[in-house]
């Protein structure tokens, strides 16, 4: 529904991870910052989920949110691959809010929707996702600033 894989891109990726206890937010974008894959699923499928992208896609590291089960997320992840798994936790206070706005600017409303104002506008679907691009990002941002 909203995962989008391309074909392999020829440079390294890094998966972002928003964990959740019945839900969890996951998405793989390249350094150059083009997404490449972003989905919402539950929290029993998320592993599963992160092993089939390492298979599709070079990820050179995992970032992940710092808050909700973070430290049991990051053991579980640990145990969960044979092959090292680089993970690096960054602060995701207010990123559901700003994932919010996001939403809204990669998918803009149409019809009726797009005149009401957005504050009052209601999010078809979870956001979790779009939290884990979010991680990327201020991963990155971190890195240049």
């Amino acid at each position: 529904m909203h995962s989008e894989i391309s074909s392999l891109p020829d440079q390294p990726t890094i998966l972002g991870f928003d964990p959740g206890r019945l839900k969890c937010g996951i998405a793989v974008m390249g350094v150059d910052r083009i997404i490449k894959y972003h989905q919402v699923v539950s929290s029993t499928d998320a592993i599963a989920e992160i092993g089939m992208l390492r298979q599709s896609f070079p990820v050179s590291l995992l970032v992940m949110g710092n808050q909700t089960s973070s430290k049991e997320w990051k053991v579980k992840l640990l145990d969960a691959f044979s092959d090292p798994l680089r993970i690096v936790m960054v602060d995701e206070r207010n990123s559901t809010l700003e994932a919010r706005d996001r939403y809204w600017q990669m998918y803009p409303p149409k019809g009726f929707l797009s005149l009401v104002p957005q504050s009052l506008r209601s999010i078809p679907r979870p956001v979790d996702d779009i939290v884990a691009i979010l991680l990327i990002e201020r991963y990155l941002e971190r890195l240049v600033g």
